[in-house]
């Protein structure tokens, strides 16, 4: 369970679970919320060594020799810091806190909880005059603990947010800052440690050979189609119902685009129709596992052997973490390519993305065009982009990959209960995951018509919506002269012109999830 619940334990709550435990019981509830994942507990940074001075004197004044005093004030902490999250204190901010503070000992805590706002967070204290900067609620234990125990599975009103990494943030605050001041401490920003820490875990991950890290999703597959030798000429099969990078990249590299239409029912592209559009000048085919779901890699795969072993490259920009046929996205065909764009299922915050291959000869020249086409310093035997990952970006995705399969767990979960609620409203078009893969649900995305009158109702409620994508790229000015069309593309017009993407992200709840598919029933009806 997921949660954005957050009690920051003032020193007198965790003194009384200590040395007082007939009055402890509500402290110990609290405690097992946090286990089972409804509540996040926290502690300042500044008030542990307060905390273990203060247990000392007291076990001292009980007749506790003093060795064993603080030998046993250490394991109470250290059995603490195993229950509850550690907030930082900032230097920066101290001036201010002084001078804002009737308390500054209680003002420390309330900065520290600074970095949780966003979230529902309150302040567990026993002191009634608690100064919390007049920044944050403050209450008892057994106050905190009716309020979770009323509110269970009840979540506070709250603005709805189309993907909300301000939840994400929080919840794994203490590893983002370890990460980040790692970066600033060492100040390799350039090729640091991190980029091979997040190269070798990504590789494991999706079990491919190599990954190479790369400036963003575009550069993947740019890269991806420079090493491959894509060049005037040649042609490309991919999908018009697609980000317009997918398309781009083919483009910037003197190729022409062409364009096979969509699966109606899974919106990716459809490999009944690929065999022909292939010709003499096709070098490569570029399927998009759109929305989180991977496309019928075998079946393609299967094509391009066909003929004479065309590469295919994987764009699962929307799919890391989904599973086809037992195998993971990116590591399904001859190169698999991935975004870390901050609203994808594994994000940064900022452009990053990252390319897969277990071909040793293709993971070298991709390697080499990612730093200018350099095989060692000043020499470059081929042409290439500063298409690097930044190391601060590469410390953000491994703060964040510890809980990738949580997340994708989460998505699945949040994106079949949207499939059954929306079963029950006549007007709207689920999407369909076929039986041999997983959707890692980057967007959840339905079909409707009338679209443009659905989401002026649905803002109207408060709901915030996007669409994915509203204009098919044989459709788009840059494109309409430079592809090429095989077949018709019919599909990807329809879609085009029906989809809607909800609320998506693993801190969706259940009640919220009902709002939402409940305005759209209204928006449809």
């Amino acid at each position: 369970m997921s949660t954005d619940r957050h009690l920051v334990l003032d020193l007198s709550v965790v003194v009384e679970l200590w040395l007082r435990p007939e009055r402890s019981q509500p402290i110990d509830q609290l405690f097992g919320f946090a286990e089972s994942g409804q509540v996040c507990l926290w502690v300042s940074a500044a008030s542990l060594p307060t905390l273990e001075f203060i247990c000392i004197q007291r076990f001292k004044e009980r007749g506790i020799e003093a060795i064993a005093a603080r030998s046993l004030a250490r394991r109470l902490l250290s059995d603490l810091l195993q229950r509850v999250k550690v907030l930082s204190n900032r230097g920066y901010d101290q001036s201010d806190v002084h001078r804002q503070a009737r308390d500054f000992e209680d003002a420390q805590i309330a900065a520290s909880a600074r970095c949780l706002s966003g979230g529902q967070v309150s302040i567990v204290s026993r002191d009634a005059t608690f100064d919390a900067l007049g920044e944050f609620p403050v209450v008892t234990p057994e106050q905190a603990l009716e309020g979770l125990s009323v509110e269970e599975g009840v979540p506070a009103p709250h603005a709805l947010q189309f993907i909300d990494l301000g939840s994400q943030q929080r919840s794994i605050r203490p590893q983002l800052e370890r990460n980040l001041d790692r970066v600033l401490h060492h100040g390799q920003y350039i090729m640091g440690p991190e980029v091979r820490q997040l190269e070798e875990r990504l590789a494991g991950y999706t079990g491919a050979k190599h990954c190479i890290s790369v400036a963003s999703g575009t550069e993947a597959l740019l890269i991806a189609l420079m090493a491959l030798g894509i060049g005037p000429g040649h042609e490309v099969i991919t999908t018009p119902f697609t980000f317009v990078a997918t398309a781009e990249v083919i483009a910037l590299c003197g190729a022409v685009p062409v364009f096979v239409d969509v699966e109606p029912d899974t919106c990716n592209i459809d490999p009944d129709r690929i065999e022909a559009a292939i010709t003499p000048k096709t070098r490569a085919i570029i399927p998009v596992s759109l929305y989180g779901q991977v496309a019928d890699m075998d079946e393609i795969n299967a094509i391009a052997a066909r003929h004479g072993h065309l590469p295919v490259i994987e764009d699962g920009a929307q799919s890391l973490g989904a599973i086809y046929k037992g195998r993971r996205s990116g590591a399904l065909s001859t190169i698999g390519c991935t975004s870390f764009f901050p609203s994808k299922p594994l994000g940064c915050y900022g452009d990053g993305g990252a390319i897969f291959t277990s071909d040793d000869p293709l993971a070298k020249a991709m390697r080499e065009i990612r730093v200018h086409g350099q095989d060692r310093r000043y020499h470059h035997p081929r042409l290439g982009v500063g298409g690097r990952m930044d190391t601060l970006q590469c410390a953000v995705v491994l703060a964040k990959l510890d809980q990738l399969d949580h997340e994708v767990e989460e998505r699945q979960r949040i994106g079949a209960r949207y499939q059954h609620l929306l079963a029950q409203v006549p007007g709207v078009q689920r999407l369909v995951v076929r039986p041999d893969r997983t959707c890692v649900w980057a967007q959840f995305t339905a079909q409707v018509d009338g679209r443009q009158a659905v989401l002026d109702r649905l803002s109207a409620a408060g709901i915030p919506t996007a669409v994915h994508y509203p204009v098919p790229l044989h459709r788009q000015p840059a494109y309409e002269t430079s592809c090429r069309i095989a077949g018709s593309l019919e599909h990807s017009e329809a879609v085009a012109a029906r989809v809607v993407s909800l609320p998506m992200h693993p801190y969706l709840d259940q009640r919220t999830q009902e709002r939402i598919v409940d305005a759209l029933a209204a928006a449809v009806g």
